[in-house]
């Protein structure tokens, strides 16, 4: 055989594939576009700049002196001398831990009562055949419709009827169970499989023992969203504690933090350590119950 034969003998190599660029897919596989993506960036960015900046700039503002101009153009988020002056000076001003005091009792027996309340109400709605139940749960929906304002008079009444004006019961009484805690645990409760529970009551289990030992802990995010939403309804409420409360001793943080507005209307740093401090035990506990709060939010999901 010659050289040449050899040669043709030879089969071709096949040509080298060209290099792929690397592909950018969302979190379903499916292909994103470069500018789509910047997008997304840059809508993420704006409602990060919404939400976190007013939170940011009450924090730089708290932590300026008296001498750095707060109104600077263009604004300065970073102090240039960084103080806790005016955190002291709000405890000087108004016995602001007496007032967050009575808030902490408000909110962590609102979380008891809600907590409580919801997981037995929304157990009964999800689980319990008994007639009238559709009705029911219509009945917590309706509720969530009807506005505050148009009841808080009624309430007044009650409260002043019973003898807990000027009170913190008064204060917690009226939410002490929430109509969207109670649709949050039953629709939780509802995405159970059943046939658990099934097998629980051939082996014996009556309701509660269902209910304690195998619903319950199954639900433990949702339980976490109820804590939270409790937490933050009773500690951010203003209007309610407003009218039921006359004493000072008795007032709530929400009410002490607005004598800060009327005294010292000018100073606005001593407003935004006020508002710090108002704000820090929620960001607390969040981060506490974080891993919870967004398992739960999928717990307790709506369900057709």
């Amino acid at each position: 055989m010659s050289v040449m034969d050899k040669v043709r003998a030879t089969p071709e190599q096949p040509a080298p594939a060209p290099a792929r660029k690397p592909r950018i897919t969302d979190e379903h596989g499916r292909r994103v576009r470069v500018w789509e993506l910047a997008l997304r960036y840059l809508l993420l960015l704006g409602v990060l700049a919404l939400t976190i900046g007013p939170f940011v700039w009450q924090l730089s503002t708290s932590l300026k002196g008296p001498t750095e101009d707060i109104f600077s153009s263009p604004p300065r988020f970073l102090p240039s001398d960084p103080t806790l002056h005016n955190y002291e000076r709000v405890a000087e001003t108004i016995p602001v831990w007496d007032y967050a005091l009575n808030s902490l009792k408000v909110a962590v027996a609102n979380v008891v009562t809600n907590c409580v309340g919801a997981a037995l109400a929304g157990y009964a709605l999800a689980r319990l055949r008994y007639r009238g139940r559709r009705v029911a749960t219509l009945v917590f929906i309706l509720t969530m419709l009807v506005p505050v304002e148009g009841i808080i008079i009624a309430q007044f009444t009650t409260m002043r009827e019973l003898g807990l004006n000027n009170t913190l019961i008064g204060v917690l009484l009226p939410g002490c169970v929430s109509a969207l805690n109670v649709l949050l645990m039953r629709n939780a409760f509802l995405n159970l499989p059943y046939e658990i529970e099934e097998a629980a009551y051939v082996d014996g289990a009556n309701v509660w023992q269902r209910f304690l030992r195998i619903a319950l802990p199954a639900v433990k995010g949702t339980l976490a969203v109820v804590a939270i939403f409790a937490f933050m309804g009773a500690w951010d409420d203003f209007l309610w504690p407003l009218i039921v409360l006359s004493d000072p001793s008795n007032f709530t943080l929400t009410i002490g933090l607005n004598y800060l507005h009327g005294t010292f209307a000018n100073d606005e740093r001593l407003v935004a350590a006020g508002t710090i401090i108002a704000v820090a035990p929620l960001i607390i506990l969040f981060a506490c119950l974080q891993r919870y709060f967004f398992r739960g939010v999928g717990e307790g999901a709506v369900k057709g």
